[in-house]
């Protein structure tokens, strides 16, 4: 069984972060989601990947390199442009061959990984397995209907009038019978050949396409509010470790992660935090689920539930919270102004001022 990881999208929701940044890279608890998605497929006991690459397709190269840092080999197909992921299955069928395969979207982040989907997947074998969710919001996915007994008997992508609540996590399990399928469908009114179209292609040839709905937690990062939440959920399991330096003067409360060479001067943390590598930390409060990239400067400032890109500095800020900061950001407090109130006032007037 191989895996297709697409990381080709160019990320129009995490503007301006992925003007120059892929999305796929943006780290949660300083590890790029991508990573995950890699981890979780090696863990599932697959080794060989394809990764759809993009306008990124370097970024990504340098960063996952030939895969076997995470016991992988990989293998990178250019897509010309985002057309859709059933587009993505079709210029990878030389990749694929005739073997099955996941395929996973790389700015997906499912908590406990794909290993029962999969090893299941490979005991039934049937042609299609779609992974669903109850969301509040289906307008913006790809949704499923299923019938009295629990079967899938159509999809739409983004519909705007949804038949149920169940959203297509962004995990597919196919055997070759999906080739035939995206060859056979049209491009939607979006000009993108969708996977739920080619899903449907197979429903209506009879074929055997089931679901799972699962209760776990899964987000797709592909918002900041999204991308704040996931980084929550990986630092709730975040275990204590002191790598770094911390001085007499500061606080160090509950599950942080202090990498090495990171310095803490005068400063409390309350967990769940990291800090990277190298960063210094002064006269600070960093506070619960905020994740800090290697080589950055915080200096009398408070931050909490945020993510504070490598090379950054935050100085004399009193309160940064729920923020997504990217790479290389100086954060300072703006230039005070010189205020001034100027009255035309009545006789036996009475004036109050906030100062």
């Amino acid at each position: 069984m191989k895996a297709l990881l697409l990381s080709g999208g160019s990320g129009t929701r995490l503007r301006p972060i992925t003007h120059t940044s892929a999305k796929q890279l943006v780290p949660v608890a300083n590890k790029p989601v991508l990573f995950y998605g890699l981890e979780a497929i090696a863990e599932a006991g697959i080794t060989e990947v394809g990764i759809i690459v993009g306008d990124t397709a370097e970024e990504i190269r340098e960063a996952v390199g030939d895969g076997s840092a995470f016991g992988l080999d990989v293998t990178y197909i250019p897509q010309e442009a985002p057309l859709g992921l059933a587009h993505a299955v079709l210029i990878a069928r030389q990749f694929l061959g005739e073997d099955d395969f996941v395929m996973y979207l790389g700015d997906n982040f499912i908590v406990g990984g794909i290993t029962e989907l999969v090893d299941a997947f490979r005991a039934e074998r049937p042609d299609a397995r779609i992974l669903l969710t109850k969301v509040p919001n289906p307008t913006a996915f790809g949704v499923a209907e299923l019938d009295a007994a629990g079967q899938v008997i159509g999809l739409e992508e983004k519909p705007r009038h949804p038949k149920s609540e169940l959203a297509l996590v962004g995990v597919y399990l196919f055997t070759p019978a999906v080739h035939e399928a995206v060859r056979s469908i049209e491009p939607s009114w979006r000009g993108e050949l969708e996977i739920t179209h080619a899903i449907q292609w197979l429903i209506d040839a009879g074929r055997d396409v089931r679901s799972t709905t699962i209760s776990g937690y899964w987000k797709d990062t592909g918002n900041v509010t999204d991308m704040l939440e996931v980084n929550r959920s990986v630092l709730e399991s975040l275990e204590r470790r002191i790598d770094g330096t911390v001085d007499e003067d500061s606080e160090i409360i509950g599950r942080v992660r202090i990498e090495a060479g990171a310095k803490v001067t005068g400063s409390r943390i309350v967990g769940p935090v990291v800090v990277g590598g190298n960063t210094v930390i002064t006269d600070s409060y960093i506070g619960p689920y905020t994740s800090i990239s290697g080589d950055c400067r915080i200096e009398d400032s408070e931050i909490e539930y945020s993510i504070v890109l490598r090379d950054s500095s935050v100085s004399g800020v009193r309160r940064v919270e729920a923020s997504l900061i990217g790479r290389s950001v100086e954060v300072t407090p703006a230039p005070r102004k010189p205020a001034a109130h100027r009255f035309v006032l009545g006789d036996h007037s009475k004036v109050q001022i906030s100062s």
